[in-house]
């Protein structure tokens, strides 16, 4: 006589959170997607690469929401995900078609200085500045976000602005290059 193999029944309670949990990915999504895309549009350089990188974060996140859902900060790490994709993806790129980073162009903003100044910012730099004035994180949040130490944002962040003021020409209490103009100029031309 063989023995049928039955599939246990799912419980309603199960459904119940599987169902809650896809509505709080949802509901994060909606409040987060815009703004890691701007973030990484302008973190990695590129428009279409931001959009990349945080559509594969995202679905990393959804994989794992229930682990994510818990962290202090959500957005930063699918932020993180995503930069590092990014950086991935680029690595490669410059290795298959050493051309690429010369095509590679930022969001056009309406200062077109600042916007050069920030493209010239090294990566490590640009990240904790976009992380710290256009998402408007803490550094608490942006050192979990980039996985290092509360300082070395500190840190990161007096060289990056400091040299955004020197390459415009700027004294240090410039007003095009405080936060809240990075954080206007990006919002309003919806990198």
């Amino acid at each position: 006589m063989t023995e049928s193999k039955v599939a246990p029944a799912v419980g309603g309670e199960h459904v119940r959170d599987v169902q809650l949990s896809n509505v709080a990915f949802a509901t994060f999504y909606e409040l987060h997607y815009a703004d890691i895309v701007r973030a990484l549009s302008i973190t990695l350089g590129d428009r279409s690469l931001g959009c990349e990188a945080t559509d594969e974060a995202m679905v990393r996140a959804f994989d794992r929401w229930n682990d994510v859902a818990t962290y202090n900060n959500p957005a930063g790490w699918v932020y993180r995900v995503g930069l590092n994709w990014g950086r991935s993806w680029h690595r490669r790129a410059n290795r298959k078609m050493p051309w690429s980073s010369d095509q590679m162009t930022l969001p056009e903003t309406p200062d077109v200085a600042l916007s050069s100044a920030i493209k010239g910012l090294d990566i490590k730099y640009r990240s904790v500045v976009v992380c710290r004035y256009l998402l408007d994180w803490s550094t608490a949040q942006t050192a979990e976000a980039l996985d290092i130490a509360e300082g070395t944002v500190k840190s990161r962040l007096t060289v990056g602005l400091q040299r955004l003021r020197d390459e415009l020409d700027e004294p240090e209490a410039s007003p095009q290059t405080t936060p809240q103009n990075l954080h206007e100029e990006s919002t309003n031309n919806e990198l």
